[in-house]
């Protein structure tokens, strides 16, 4: 714009911004008539700033081919101004730009307080030039400068920041400014703060670590000019560029750089990783939808907040309050957050000669906590003694009521909070953000507002909210091991003396769907699995068969001195096994008065070398050899592979206090959709762990929606095909040991190109040979592809529905894509079990709930009649049928025909019952007719009918 249209304080009160706005509808106007074009013109906002708006051209889709209007093009059409209009030590950020009005009380223009945003926005429009030439000469000098703000540029727009007000007011050109500044001003003694030397990496890397470690809120930063006043009052970040007198951070607010700051933090230590690729999750993954990067979502409608102002008025009251909103909550949520971001909703251009769209009014502020799950519903909060008056004074006017004087048993009197923990729907974390809305919002928030992410705890038996949600439920499950561990301890007539006594069971590492032992009165449907060692002796037999004869020695003096030992207590021997001589044969199942249930097993280290040495007899046949290689596999998976992850898993558990809910609910989607009898518990177990602890881009997960949301966004996303699985359950893993396990996955691959043996790869520091869980095609090919379509179905429900996701809709498995469904008895399945003892008569009194464990009851524990129907219909028809039901309790089974029993040409022995289809064939002289066969659908059905009984209720055929 021409200078002479233009005064010497039009900087002052919105003169410059009306006449810049007047010019800007003048040029609108012009091009509007114009009819030689057929642009789409509109109104904008530049960057989300309401005091810049411009014209946005973009090209009309209904254009002729050809012509440059039907591209996808957009240009903005932003007025600017010299460097020289107005000095620049007026708009300085300390300064106030904009006038008393009348009726104002401060005595004079000293006392009025700042308007850094206002300042800022007039002074860019002066230095468009300036840093045209700032970044051009940065370019110059630094090889590296353009492919690092490519680097930023891709970074930022993947975590979804940008120079957008209602994106964080970080973008692609405060990232280039900023490492231009870093790279020509000084650092420590006249030196730059980053090195023109540096590659582009080492460039990018340096920037986020200077936004990560500077906190430029608290501690504002110049750059090159040595005396300036800089704010620190409200918040604002301020990264003082000098030679043109401008913070660039002027649009970020404080919960935005918050945010700059955690994405900055979490690279740094993703980038720090140095034995897994992070390229992915540095520049390749989306990190920006709310379900996936926070822990918990509070969502307000606008009109909920009683704004009063209209226009320019609207947008500063919407900021005043969210800014008061933020600083409430920071101070009443303490150290119960690491992090609180509020989202405010994005403007449309309009179309010119119309006003703004007063659509705002009719949008939600988004408020995303991240939490420390630690102190996230600490029930009792300390505040200041009660000697410190002022501060005491200033507790009891911000809590008001809840507030009270306590003394505690160190002798201390203190103000403090206490939030119970029951006779409530709400989590403690949310009674606080609604306790707070109310008192310093207005009871109109805090009543509408609405928290999301919640509902995924209540979806898990036994969920709700607790101070320990994961761990807690299953401690008197953890206490009963704990008793029979030192109830076989204690025993004194046992031939060998106890060496170990190791937990083997999703049940005793927290990670089974049902708690056991959580207030039902009956005993356990399914023993938790249990391996005992003695001690050695040189009077165990050195054969095979003669060991499996010895452990059910054992295991029979085992029950019976526990049985005179223990009151109430019931234990058998039952086999497994039998027709094998080299695998284990034996186990022992103890219940408990109180319903714990056990199922023992002995573990005998001379096992593995026997097995092994009977491998490598080259003289045996292949199905001997073969019975061996199956032996040693499951010697190791029973014996050392599943009790070191089961004290891995209850570390984690332990560690992180959402871990167990987050595994439970994963493994509730696997269940849902039919997969839990393809994939072992350890499986899935290792895919949320990798959640927690690779969770890059994001950090670890804080509540269970974050952990299972972003497990299900692996799923989709791992191309299991080419990429193994690998977790560090350690934290120890060297690049060595990464490199070998990768090298194990890759020759797996050479050997068994189809995927007949090794689908999925899943190894880890306790299980580098990869194949424990999934050997012997455990998923098929068919499952591990079903699994990765429903998650990418899921993930994509996810960002479509956004924070109006329902839950629900997860879990929800269609039937019709499977070829056939076995609909199930009730009384059969745990489903229609639970609901028989919910509905069924209550126990008039406590003693006689607890003797309802009766005897025939317990001879019930671990036999699932559904289970053992479908392991019987594997053994017959698994080569001809997938089968698919859920483990939980489902009432289906669905099945899947395999491709390969299509019509074929008839041979002996093809293993399935067949029908013959007759086709013509056109010979030299006559017809002949010739038979192929296909497999015998109804008369299987039929078949599996007969076998079922009164189980099966009804099959219903979905396709020929």
């Amino acid at each position: 714009m021409p200078s002479a249209i233009f005064q010497e304080k039009d900087y002052l009160n919105y003169r410059y911004l009306y006449k810049r706005a007047y010019y800007l509808a003048c040029i609108a106007a012009g091009l509007k008539d114009d009819k030689s074009h057929r642009f789409k013109l509109n109104f904008d906002y530049f960057n989300g700033n309401r005091l810049l708006p411009v014209v946005l051209v973009r090209g009309s889709r209904d254009g002729s081919k050809g012509d440059s209007s039907a591209s996808e093009f957009q240009i903005r059409i932003m007025p600017a101004i010299s460097d020289d209009v107005f000095r620049a030590d007026k708009l300085l950020p300390v300064k106030n730009c904009v006038r008393l009005k009348p009726g104002d009380n401060l005595a004079s223009v000293s006392e009025a307080p700042p308007t850094p945003f206002y300042n800022a926005s007039v002074r860019n429009d002066c230095l468009i030039t300036s840093y045209l030439k700032l970044l051009h000469g940065a370019s110059g000098h630094c090889e590296a400068f353009r492919d690092a703000c490519i680097l930023g540029r891709i970074w930022l727009r993947q975590r979804g920041l940008s120079s957008d007000t209602s994106k964080g007011g970080f973008g692609n050109f405060e990232w280039a400014a900023l490492v231009a500044l870093l790279l020509q001003r000084s650092g420590k003694e006249g030196m730059p703060v980053v090195s023109t030397g540096y590659s582009s990496y080492q460039l990018f890397k340096a920037t986020l670590q200077y936004l990560a470690s500077k906190d430029l809120s608290k501690h504002p930063q110049s750059f090159g000019v040595k005396v300036v006043i800089l704010p620190t009052s409200d918040g604002t970040p301020v990264f003082f560029d000098g030679p043109r007198g401008v913070n660039i951070l002027y649009k970020m607010t404080p919960w935005s750089y918050e945010l700059l700051r955690q994405e900055a933090r979490s690279s740094i230590a993703m980038l720090n990783e140095n034995i897994f690729d992070q390229f992915t999750p540095t520049f390749i993954l989306r990190a920006d939808h709310p379900l996936h990067r926070y822990d918990l979502l509070a969502r307000i409608p606008i009109s909920a907040l009683g704004l009063s102002s209209s226009g320019e008025d609207l947008d500063q009251e919407l900021d005043r309050i969210c800014r008061k909103m933020y600083s409430c909550l920071s101070r009443g949520l303490t150290d119960r957050v690491s992090l609180i971001s509020i989202m405010t909703p994005e403007e449309d251009p309009w179309e010119l000669g119309s006003r703004r769209s007063p659509h705002v009014r009719d949008g939600n502020l988004l408020i995303g906590f991240l939490m420390d799950p630690t102190n996230a519903n600490r029930a009792v909060d300390h505040g200041p003694p009660a000697e410190s008056k002022k501060e005491a004074a200033s507790y009891r006017q911000f809590w008001g009521d809840k507030a009270e004087l306590r003394r505690f048993k160190d002798g201390s009197i203190l103000e403090s909070l206490v939030w119970p923990t029951k006779d409530s729907p709400l989590s403690i974390f949310e009674r606080i953000v609604q306790h707070v809305m109310t008192r310093h919002l207005g009871a109109p928030v805090a009543e509408n507002v609405t928290f999301i992410g919640d509902s995924f705890d209540h979806m898990l038996p036994g969920g709700g909210h607790g101070v320990q949600p994961g761990v807690g439920l299953f401690q008197p499950m953890m206490s009963a091991f704990r008793t029979l561990e030192t109830d076989m301890r204690a025993l004194e007539n046992l031939p060998l003396s106890l060496r170990h006594v190791q937990a083997s069971d999703p049940q005793l590492r927290y990670a089974s769907i049902e708690v056991p032992l959580l207030g039902s009165g009956r005993p356990m449907s399914q023993p938790a699995d249990v391996v005992i060692q003695f001690e050695g002796s040189a009077r165990w037999p050195d054969e095979l068969i003669a060991i499996q004869r010895i452990k059910i020695a054992f295991l029979l003096k085992l029950g019976e001195l526990l049985e005179e030992a223990i009151d109430g207590l019931s234990a058998r021997v039952g086999l497994e096994n039998e027709s094998s001589s080299i695998r284990n044969q034996s186990f022992l199942d103890v219940v408990y008065s109180t319903g714990a249930a056990f199922r023992i097993r002995i573990h005998h280290d001379r096992e593995q070398t026997l097995i092994e040495r009977r491998l490598k007899d080259k003289s045996l046949d292949g199905a001997a050899r073969e019975e061996a290689a199956h032996g040693v596999a499951e010697y190791k998976r029973d014996f050392l592979r599943s009790p070191a992850h089961t004290q891995a898993i209850q570390n984690l558990s332990t560690r992180f206090p959402m871990f167990s809910p987050s595994i439970r609910l994963v493994k509730k989607w696997f269940a849902s959709h039919l997969l839990t009898t393809h994939f072992s518990p350890e499986l899935i177990e290792l895919l949320v762990v990798r959640t927690f602890l690779q969770p890059y881009p994001w950090q670890a997960p804080s509540s269970p929606m974050t952990g299972f949301l972003r497990t299900l966004l692996f799923l989709s996303r791992w191309d299991w095909r080419n990429e193994p699985l690998i977790v560090d359950l350690s934290g120890e893993m060297k690049s060595e040991e990464f490199s070998a396990i990768t090298t194990r996955f890759e020759a797996w691959r050479k050997i068994d190109p189809a995927l007949n043996r090794v689908v999925l790869f899943a190894a880890s520091s306790n299980d580098p040979e990869g194949t424990t869980w999934t050997d012997n095609a455990h998923p098929p090919v068919v499952v591990a592809t079903r699994m990765t379509a429903l998650a990418k179905a899921a993930s994509q429900t996810v960002k479509q529905q956004g924070v109006d996701l329902e839950p629900e809709s997860l879990f929800v498995s269609p039937l019709t894509d499977y070829d056939f469904v076995l609909r199930l008895s009730p009384q059969f399945t745990k489903d229609g079990q639970r609901r028989k003892d919910k509905g069924g008569p209550k126990a008039q009194y406590k003693n006689l709930q607890l003797q309802a464990t009766s005897a025939e009851e317990r001879e019930l524990v671990g036999y699932q009649s559904v289970t053992l129907f479908l392991a019987e219909l594997k053994d017959v028809y698994g080569h001809a049928i997938t089968f698919f039901y859920d483990e939980n309790g489902g009432d289906v089974v669905a099945g899947l025909w395999n491709p390969s029993t299509a019509r074929r040409a008839w041979k002996v022995k093809l293993g399935y019952s067949t029908v013959p289809v007759f086709k013509k064939m056109k010979a030299a002289k006559e017809d002949e007719d010739t038979a192929d066969v296909e497999i015998n659908k109804e008369g299987i059905l039929s078949e599996i009918a007969r076998l079922g009984g009164d189980i099966m209720r009804k099959i219903e055929v979905n396709r020929q």
